[in-house]
């Protein structure tokens, strides 16, 4: 393998296969990893603005049965600690997330083994009766997955009876590295990497946007890595014509602080900014079909997410009105609406409000600013 062969097939918007991701994660200079995904953005958001979101991580329940290795969060059934979230705390949650110049929920939970799909298709009604304009980015793969087995029923049925309740869009969550061999080893109780990507063939194929995503820096080999994006980009390039399909690509490294992985197997992220930078301009090429390519400021902080800007990356996410599964493993930055567009300025470029779609928004005008607590 040649650099200078890669180079001009990424500029091509060639596929690389996995063993030439690696090459390139081992061998290639930043620098010019960096100008080659920069310059794939520039072709691929042509604009050249970069988007953020206002939104609000809400959880249905903390109660789950996947025993996930890496998880602070989730609470067994029957723990004290265990609950489900109710209407009323979920309207003062949406009326304060309205009032902050949110538009969406994130609305995620866990493994309950009593919830199906009558208390989600319930729930989304009960929202959109409730507020009718706001969006539902919900569940994720793993859910839907377990949601299915509880019903004994199949992925597409699932979602349809979920989109049709309100439904707006598929989170990319419980990816992780889409390998069996890691997932036995962090999560275990999750639906393996082909459940996972099959959920995410049968979303695309009922037009549900969808986004994915890839938590590194644990167990995983880098050849594995690899493979995932791999594993994304074919599943992309299967959407109907005209279909969202993944509307993003989200690459986040894995939270240590009092985890399982941590304390008992003695797994740490090592991840260092260079490689996490890295990761997003290869990002960026492995996936010519993905448009979308998100850096994580929540889990690598301001200063590295603003050089990922640099690197093929165009999307800052959301300011996260609340996210309390992530923070419990650790991850201690936080953003408002204004610093948010601040940091992105001090990278060099212009900040867009947008939707979940990537539509543009205009900032509300009656917004406010944010006091975070958590």
């Amino acid at each position: 393998m040649q650099l200078k062969d890669l180079y001009q097939k990424a500029l091509g918007f060639e596929w690389l296969t996995a063993e030439e991701g690696v090459f390139l994660f081992e061998k290639a200079p930043m620098a010019e990893l960096a100008h080659i995904a920069n310059e794939l953005r520039k072709q691929q958001v042509p604009h050249g603005k970069v988007t953020w979101q206002i939104d609000r991580n809400v959880n249905t329940t903390n109660v789950c049965t996947a025993n996930c290795k890496f998880c602070n969060f989730y609470r067994v059934p029957g723990h004290a600690e265990a609950y489900i979230t109710s209407i009323d705390e979920y309207k003062r949650k949406i009326d304060e997330t309205l009032k902050y110049g949110g538009d969406q929920l994130l609305l995620q939970g866990g493994h309950h083994p009593e919830l199906g799909l009558s208390f989600y298709v319930d729930l989304f009604k009960q929202l959109k009766a409730l507020y009718p304009t706001l969006r539902l980015h919900t569940l994720g793969p793993p859910e839907v997955a377990h949601i299915t087995k509880l019903e004994k029923s199949t992925h597409i049925e699932v979602l349809a009876a979920l989109k049709e309740a309100g439904m707006d869009s598929l989170p990319g969550a419980g990816a992780e590295i889409l390998n069996d061999r890691v997932r036995r080893l962090i999560s275990k109780g999750k639906c393996g990497a082909q459940e996972w990507l099959d959920v995410m063939r049968a979303a695309h194929q009922l037009n549900i946007a969808t986004s994915a995503t890839m938590m590194f820096g644990h167990v995983e080999t880098v050849l594995e890595r690899f493979e995932h994006l791999a594993a994304i980009r074919q599943v992309q390039s299967e959407k109907p014509e005209g279909h969202y399909g993944f509307t993003a690509f989200i690459p986040w490294t894995f939270q240590d602080v009092d985890t399982l992985l941590a304390r008992i197997r003695g797994v740490h992220n090592m991840t260092t900014a260079e490689e996490y930078i890295r990761m997003i301009a290869l990002s960026r090429i492995m996936l010519p079909n993905v448009k979308n390519i998100q850096a994580s400021w929540l889990t690598v902080g301001k200063q590295v997410a603003q050089l990922c800007l640099h690197a093929g990356a165009n999307d800052f996410g959301s300011i996260m009105i609340e996210e309390n599964v992530v923070s419990a493993a650790g991850a201690p930055h936080r953003f408002t609406y204004r610093s948010i567009q601040d940091a992105i300025r001090e990278a060099g470029f212009e900040p867009q409000l947008r939707t979940q779609l990537y539509e543009f928004r205009e900032i509300p005008g009656t917004i406010e600013e944010q006091v975070i607590t958590y």
